[in-house]
């Protein structure tokens, strides 16, 4: 058994995983929640406006979601079992339910309102959690049917149709010219939130949202524009115990109305996972999308118990995280403990409610805009060029901003489907879901486009299988260091159906080749000693994704972990230490892998190393495939499933 050295004991966390000392965790736990406030507590207000509660029943409704919001963060940021997606993710109630739950209570009270609505609500929010649990891993099993053009238009589309919220917050929600002074306080929050940015490095950087609120609110206190007042006013504590409202009842109208919502908000919280995802780093797999859903369902589950509503993603701290670039889930993890301590004290949580409209306006701007920028961001990676994306983009952004800026659309729609249409964000969701199922996945895609030819021109598998043998080693030629030989047989196994059966071909020639040609092809990669000290450039003779992320920023023990890990692996097995390295892979598990293949023999490495190198080359094949075509995106993305 071979023993590590002690430097191959201390292992570097990844960004998600470490945790901020304790005064800087708590700062910036804190703008997390101011970031979140506003969002959190609209909807038990709106909820309550739309039955006609009273105020202490508003007041139970507000305290109940803030607690239970806490308590969802926990469970998506930190994770137990197969629930959480353990990435810096705060969880509030969906705004999309708004609309049927105030329809599920009418109807319970024929019309009347009331909180005697309320059972109902509740029993089928505890029916359609434990059903967003149950299908979490068969609705991650299609995310196929997600490519980058599906997700990068969402994310698009949520950023911009939530500016409309800033907008509403800005001004007040007022009907004509908004009042000065609220511009002033939106502007000059957002102006303060820029030149932190600009000017400040480090930790001041980090908390540019947080210094914008607290400066705007001063400036506001000093004017007579708000008070706290409130906080005299509230109570000293509000616990909310379950069931307050009475025992739930159960309506199968209700019920279906409620998992109708719960289908759209996950596709709202697969979209923000993968912008969260794409923020910190960590690619994201079909297991990451079920455990997300399954907090999802535990905590709309809870919030039927606890008084409170579905929970989701959200996503202006996702866009929090890209602005401040902290990507510690733990910072998330204690933004859901202050939440749950404002659930219990009702006079924190007025400190909060203080913030004036216009400068919680002004922050959520460059939050929601954030959140856009994620989706152009991935939005690039799709070929434009290609008609079909251009069609699903443009159709979705369009039909998405005709809802949110004329909602009473909704209206022409039968009851039952004003659900799928009363927000942009559901409508931008749905419409890119379906167009791309009909331009990619229904009827031949022998014509889709699959690679780029020397000349950049798009080409599909049928061009591909009718080139000849040079062309076709310039054209892959990038997914070997230098090796030919793969790619010449290969392509002696022409036609080819589609892009599974040419990446399967490229694989089988390097399985089946001759030992030498696999050793010498084998030692045309740098080992990993090499990539830890090589510019970013060099990095990708690796690997042309992100894979060497896991190897940034290293200590100076940690680059003296791989150089005696490689060179044990050269004394041992005589070849170079070669790994494919992924999104998820951290440098402990680099580490850990390495360690464990020197105790295989020679002849098994042997295979191991080879493999490797199929996996850098498949990684290479993904990423040429990716960019040209959709359809051999979420071919990739299922292939990784597999895995």
């Amino acid at each position: 058994m071979t023993t590590a050295s002690p430097a191959l004991e201390t292992p570097r966390p990844h960004p998600v995983d470490q945790v901020p000392p304790p005064g800087r965790l708590t700062v910036l736990s804190i703008q997390h929640v101011l970031a979140f406030y506003a969002g959190a507590v609209i909807v038990p207000l709106l909820i309550a406006s739309g039955l006609g509660l009273t105020a202490q029943q508003t007041i139970h409704l507000i305290n109940a979601d803030l607690f239970t919001c806490g308590i969802a963060t926990l469970i998506q940021s930190v994770g137990f079992w197969k629930v959480g997606v353990r990435l810096p993710i705060i969880q509030g109630v969906t705004t999309t339910a708004v609309s049927p739950i105030i329809a599920i209570g009418l109807a319970a009270t024929g019309g009347e309102g009331g909180a005697e609505g309320l059972p109902m609500i509740y029993g089928s929010i505890i029916v359609a959690g434990l059903f967003t649990f149950l299908v979490a891993p068969y609705f991650a099993r299609i995310l196929h049917f997600f490519p980058p053009v599906v997700i990068g238009t969402v994310l698009t589309t949520m950023g911009i149709t939530l500016l409309g919220v800033s907008a509403g917050d800005i001004t007040g929600y007022a009907e004509g010219v908004p009042a000065t002074r609220d511009i002033l306080y939106a502007l000059g929050t957002l102006g303060i939130i820029v030149l932190v940015q600009r000017f400040f490095r480090g930790f001041l950087g980090t908390i540019a949202v947080l210094l914008g609120l607290v400066i705007g609110t001063a400036v506001a206190l000093i004017l007579g524009d708000t008070s706290f007042s409130g906080v005299t006013e509230a109570s000293a504590v509000g616990v909310t115990t379950p069931f307050y409202f009475g025992m739930p009842t159960f309506s199968v109208t209700a019920i279906v109305s409620m998992i109708i919502v719960m289908l759209i908000t996950m596709v709202e919280t697969t979209g923000d996972v993968f912008a969260a995802g794409e923020i910190v780093g960590k690619r994201i797999r079909p297991t990451n999308i079920s455990r997300a859903i399954r907090a999802d369902g535990l905590s709309t589950l809870l919030g039927g118990v606890l008084n409170s509503f579905p929970y989701t993603c959200f996503a202006q701290n996702i866009g929090l995280v890209r602005l401040t670039r902290v990507k510690s889930r733990w910072v998330v993890a204690g933004a859901g403990v202050i939440m749950i301590v404002l659930g219990v004290l009702p006079k924190a949580g007025a400190v909060v409610a203080a913030i004036p409209s216009p400068v919680l306006g002004g922050a959520s701007l460059a939050l929601f805009a954030s959140v856009a920028l994620v989706g152009i961001q991935t939005l690039s990676k799709v070929d434009l060029t290609d008609n079909r994306n251009s069609v699903v983009v443009g159709t979705s952004l369009g039909l998405a901003m005709l809802v949110s800026f004329k909602p009473d659309i909704a209206g022409v729609f039968p009851a039952w489907a004003q659900v799928f249409v009363s927000s942009g964000v559901t409508v931008g969701a749905i419409s890119a879901i379906v167009l791309n199922l009909v331009f990619f996945h229904l009827g031949s895609q022998r014509g889709s486009m699959v690679t780029t030819t020397a000349a950049g021109e798009r080409i599909g598998i049928t061009e591909v299988g009718e080139m000849d043998r040079e062309t076709f080693v310039t054209t892959f030629g990038s997914l070997f260091n230098g090796a030919t030989w793969p790619l010449e047989r290969a392509w002696e196994s022409r036609p080819f159906e589609d892009a599974p059966a040419l990446r399967t071909a490229i694989e089988d020639a390097v399985l089946s080749a001759d030992r030498s040609e696999q050793d010498a092809l084998v030692a045309s990669y740098p080992d990993m000693a090499t990539l830890v000290t090589a510019d970013e450039e060099q990095a990708g003779a690796i690997s042309q994704d992100v894979g060497s992320f896991a190897l940034e920023n290293l200590t100076d023990e940690d680059v003296e972990a791989v150089r005696d890990l490689s060179a044990r692996y050269a004394e041992r097995f005589s070849m170079p230490f070669v790994a494919y390295l992924g999104r998820t892979d951290t440098f402990a598990k680099i580490i850990a892998d390495g360690v464990r293949r020197l105790d295989h023999s020679v002849e098994h490495e042997r295979r191991v190393a080879l493999t490797e190198v199929a996996e850098i080359a498949g990684d290479r094949f993904g990423i040429m495939v990716a960019d040209a075509n959709p359809v051999g995106s979420a071919w990739a993305r299922k292939f990784e499933s597999l895995q």
